[in-house]
Formats: structure tokens, C-alpha cells, sequence
């Protein structure tokens, strides 16, 4: 089968969100409390989660909600506008020192922008979450310019399969003639069946157990196994 473009999740696909989300919450709360928040660690990440979970992860005043959700006495004496800054300072922190790829990705990711085919993501989320994540990730390099599609900016957002199909119109590639690497199977492998790309399950991360309502053209563990797959059944030769 010719193989002309291959698209990316990013989130538990190219890192792991959910690791990097909880060091980084953690370092968030450890700085408040370094700023006076009175309470145990465990228990203020606990309502974080509950207002991430409340108010999505794209929400932008997690901080700020969360200290509503606690005992004022808790930073009696405190400004609380220093203790969201502390907790939001220590958050972007994280990302420059923190934020890593999986480390079988960008080797992976090197060989294949050695070929021919399109190399693109489809993700959703904000689009400038995104964006930031490819950057910092070190990862940009690796896919065509042209080829990054971001549910945000298209209006369209998983699991629909006209995301899927607009980024394949966008390159000028036909479905079958492209691949899709994802970790989630609701969110990204249905609806790449749906249109009769051929997928690939990440199995790791928060979703790696998780089965669709359709099965994966390959399940694998690591992007090792992904070009093992590209040469054999797709003589990609990377």
C-alpha cells in the first residue's frame, strides 16, 4: 500500500501529558505553600484536580478558583494574588525545565522527515497550547509547515472525522493513502477508521488500555515498533 502522509497526535502520543501535568501541578503548589498556603500538599492537589476536571484543562484561572474553593484562613495574611502568580510562575517553570518527548520519538520523528511523505499533526486544543507544545518539545523541525492542524483553529475538534478529512484535503492526499498515530482509541482511532486511514495505537499513557469501538490497524508500545511497521507493510524506507 503506498503511504504518502502521516499524521501525529501530540498529548500521550509525543509525551506524556498526564506525567508532565502532575509534576508540574505539584510544583505549583509547592511554591504557594512556600508563600504562605497553610494546608497539606496532598489535599490542595486533590481540589486542583477537582476544578481542572470542573472547569477543563484549557481554563485559565485554575488558581484563582482554587483558592475560592478553600478555607480563607488557610493564607490568612497572604495576598492571594501572590499565591496564583507563585502557582502559575512555578507552572511555566515546569514547561522549560520539564517538558520532555518520549525518548523513542524524536529519533523516530528524524528518520521519517528523511522521506518523501507529508509528516503533520492533528490534534485539538487551543491552538496556541498547542503550538507552544510542539516548540517546546524541540520537535517542530521534524513535520511539514504546512501539515500542523489544530482542532481550534479549524473549528472542528476530535472525535469528528471531518478533522481528519480537512487535513487530508489540506496536503492533497487521499485517506488511504495516509497514516494516524495516536494514543487515544475514541478520540483518534474511530474516527481515522471511520475514513479508512490506516491507524496506529500508542499503547502507553493514560489511554493504553483503553479499547475503541473499532480496532487499530496496529497496536504497538513504542515508535521503534512504528517503523518496523512503515518498512514492512508500507516499504517506507526511513
Amino acid at each position: 500500500m503506498s503511504l504518502k502522509a502521516i499524521f501525529f497526535d501530540i498529548d500521550d502520543t509525543l509525551f506524556s501529558t498526564t506525567d508532565f501535568a502532575d509534576r508540574a501541578r505539584r510544583g505549583a503548589v509547592d511554591a504557594m505553600r512556600r508563600l504562605g498556603l497553610r494546608l497539606p500538599a496532598d489535599h490542595i492537589l486533590r481540589e486542583l484536580s477537582e476544578v481542572i476536571s470542573e472547569f477543563s484543562s484549557n481554563y485559565e484561572h485554575h488558581f484563582d478558583k482554587l483558592l475560592l474553593r478553600l478555607p480563607r484562613r488557610a493564607f490568612d495574611g497572604v495576598n492571594p494574588a501572590i499565591l496564583v502568580a507563585a502557582g502559575v510562575h512555578a507552572y511555566h517553570d515546569a514547561k522549560v525545565r520539564q517538558l520532555r518527548p518520549y525518548a523513542d520519538v524524536p529519533p523516530v520523528l528524524a528518520k521519517l522527515a528523511r522521506t518523501d511523505m507529508v509528516r503533520g499533526i492533528i490534534t485539538a486544543g487551543l491552538q496556541q497550547k498547542q503550538a507552544d507544545k510542539l516548540l517546546r518539545l524541540g520537535l517542530y523541525e521534524f513535520f511539514t509547515p504546512t501539515a500542523i492542524f489544530i482542532s481550534d483553529q479549524i473549528g472542528i475538534s476530535k472525535p469528528n472525522p471531518k478533522l481528519y478529512q480537512r487535513a487530508c484535503e489540506e496536503v492533497g492526499v487521499q485517506p488511504r493513502e495516509t497514516m494516524y498515530v495516536g494514543d487515544n482509541p475514541s478520540q483518534d482511532i474511530d474516527p481515522a477508521n471511520n475514513l479508512g486511514m490506516s491507524t496506529i495505537h500508542i499503547r502507553r499513557g493514560r489511554h493504553g488500555a483503553e479499547q475503541g469501538k473499532t480496532k487499530a490497524s496496529y497496536e504497538l508500545k513504542n515508535f521503534k515498533e512504528l517503523l518496523t511497521v512503515l518498512r514492512k507493510d508500507f516499504n517506507v524506507r526511513a
